[in-house]
């Protein structure tokens, strides 16, 4: 297996500056350290769970946002079915289930070599995760609480409702 080998001139810059401002504008909570960000932003569903966190040898920005519910081991094996089908759906990033914390998080990574990062990437980063944990929670939920199947789920999540009642 090769290694990942990263050569450049560019010194990378820690984006974490970046984000920090774009969540003070968003007057979001922010525990920091120099290499990682963590806040909380209110979904229409539940609160999500942010952290960012840059590594300078890659040079890359991971970034995951947890949905704040338990999933009891009994119903993983459902959940791990909706999580495939799910990320068949996805065009950037993907759903994991945390299996020691049973916790549902979407993930990305962002590979920043030679690139000069700007606020637009990490706001629309963070809409898109935000986006996409809207739009399948209540699928999760319906596995969880519902007792529906993976299929059933996500067919009710991909439902697209028209106009206005």
């Amino acid at each position: 297996m090769t290694a990942l080998s990263i050569q450049t001139d560019f010194t990378p810059v820690n984006p974490l500056e970046t984000v920090e401002n774009i969540l003070l504008a968003r007057d979001w909570p922010i525990e920091r350290t120099d290499d990682e960000m963590i806040t909380c932003a209110t979904g229409g569903w539940c609160d999500y769970n942010i952290c960012f966190s840059w590594r300078e040898e890659l040079p890359a920005l991971h970034f995951s946002c947890a949905f704040d519910v338990r999933v009891p081991v009994q119903k993983r094996p459902e959940i791990y079915e909706l999580l495939a089908k799910v990320n068949e759906q996805m065009f950037l990033g993907h759903f994991d289930l945390v299996s020691e914390e049973g916790v549902i998080v979407y993930r990305h990574g962002l590979p920043l070599a030679g690139m000069h990062p700007t606020q637009t990437m990490f706001e629309d980063l963070l809409d898109i995760a935000v986006d996409a944990c809207e739009r399948f929670f209540p699928a999760f939920q319906f596995v969880l609480w519902a007792g529906k199947t993976a299929d059933e789920a996500l067919a009710a999540a991909m439902l697209e409702t028209v106009g206005e009642a």
